[in-house]
Formats: C-alpha cells, structure tokens, sequence
C-alpha cells in the first residue's frame, strides 16, 4: 500500500515539473576532475556539482585514472573507454542529453573523448590544463621532454611495456609517474590524443563548447591560439573569461556553466 502510495506521488510530482525543470532533468553530467593532486573530492569542482544537482541535472563525478588516488594506471585508451561506461550508466539513469565538463586534465580527456565521436553532446572546459606540446617548446619542462624521448627509445626497443620512472611536471611541481613507457606515451607524448591543439579540430561541428579559463591561469593568454580557436566554429559554442585561479575558476563559475548549460543543451 505505502509503495503504490509512493510511486503514485513520484508520478504526479513528474507531471508538476515545469518544462524547463524537465528538460533539466534530461541532462547527463559527466565531470571530469584534474590531475594529482585532483580528484572527486576537489572542494570547487564540488561547488559545481552541487549548483549543477540543484538544476535537477543527473551528475557524475568519478575518479578517473589521473587522479591523485590513481595516478596514472591506465593507458589513455583505457580512460576513454572507463568514460564511455559512465556515459552509459547517465544514458541508464534517463539522461537524453550528455555533457562533459573537465577541469585542467579532464579538458584534453573531454575533447578526446569528443573527437573520437563518443556519445556527448555538448562539452564545457574549465581551465583547461596538460600541454603535451609545451613539454617540447618549454625549458622548464625539460624533465617531461627527456622522459618522452626515454619512453620512445623503450617503445622502440620492445620494452614499453614494463613499469618505469617517468617525469611529470603539474603546474610548477615536479612529480613521478610510475607506468609503462607506451601507457606514458598516451599521456605525455605531443602526437598523442591527450593534447588538446590536435584534437580540438576533430571535434564534431554539431557538438558546442563553453571554454571558461581565469586571468591568474598559467594558460590564460595563449589559450585561444593554442587550441581554443581550433574548436570547429558552433554558434552556441562560448568563451569565458573570469577573475579566478586555475584551481578556483569551476566554483567561479558554476553559474555561468549552469546557464549556458540550460541555453546550449536544454530542450
């Protein structure tokens, strides 16, 4: 009796919802989280997934291979393939829609996950991080650069497949990744899909993005050539500018993520 009771007010509530609330609802959020020391349990990602749950969007924010728990135990492959089976699990929870939404390394991961014509319909990069072309071009990430070229060496010489110590360097702090040098490559290597001037092209024109990056962010001024303006042209896609860190700028702006959401991607 109390279970039909509950299923009958569950049902009528439904039918109360505004069409804008509902069209919300419709919206599967998957977020993808930064890299080490990035997480789920990042306090202004967090911020947003709160804001984007008041919206009665269906959210996800899982740990993800670069994280600090995980750090990094996956070939790049494999963490697209981990993205397609959250995406999946929103599909199974009602969402008709998809949006990704990364934060520093999670930006390159949306956009690969995008240009490989995953299911997402539309994706928002907040301060977009990791530059594998920087490792070549930087003299400061010189480490980076010398790991790349060990990894290719062992690539070539049939050893990438045995764990080694690679360098990586994540704003301004140097740190080691233990993993195989062909995993390593997926990552770090400047041809690969974790860099975010090639796949930025590739993404579907039907697809729009918001670009969101702070004025103290290490990318800020040379992120619109570097891949921003490569964004094949959509005329809901967006670019924000807002005064915040790389790390603040999602709890910054979780309101205008949250509006352009429901502009771009609501029915």
């Amino acid at each position: 009796m109390f279970i039909r009771a509950a299923i009958l007010l569950l049902a009528l509530a439904a039918l109360l919802l505004s069409p804008a609330v509902q069209a919300q609802a419709s919206i599967g959020v998957l977020m993808l989280h930064g890299k080490n020391p990035g997480g789920p349990q990042d306090p202004n990602f967090g911020v947003l997934k709160t804001r984007l749950e008041r919206e009665h969007m269906t959210v996800l924010m899982p740990d993800m291979p670069w994280s600090r728990n995980r750090y990094i135990d996956v070939h790049w492959d494999q963490a697209m393939a981990e993205m397609a089976q959250h995406v999946k699990t929103l599909r199974e929870r009602g969402a008709r829609k998809i949006v990704l939404i990364g934060h520093s390394m999670g930006c390159p991961a949306a956009l690969s996950f995008a240009a490989r014509q995953g299911d997402v319909q539309a994706l928002v990069l907040l301060a977009p991080g990791h530059v594998p072309q920087g490792y070549f071009t930087s003299s400061r990430l010189k480490p980076v650069r010398d790991s790349i070229e060990e990894a290719r060496a062992l690539v070539a010489a049939n050893k990438g497949d045995t764990k080694e110590r690679f360098n990586d360097i994540n704003q301004g702090r140097q740190q080691t990744v233990i993993m195989t040098a062909r995993d390593y490559l997926s990552y770090f290597d400047p041809a690969s899909d974790a860099e975010m001037s090639l796949t930025a092209p590739r993404v579907p024109p039907q697809t729009p993005s918001l670009v969101v990056i702070g004025d103290q962010d290490p990318l800020f001024a040379s992120a619109r050539a570097y891949f921003v303006d490569k964004l094949p042209v959509n005329p809901k896609s967006a670019y924000l500018e807002v005064k915040a860190t790389h790390l603040s700028t999602p709890g910054v702006a979780s309101d205008a993520v949250v509006d352009w959401i429901r502009k771009a991607v609501a029915e």
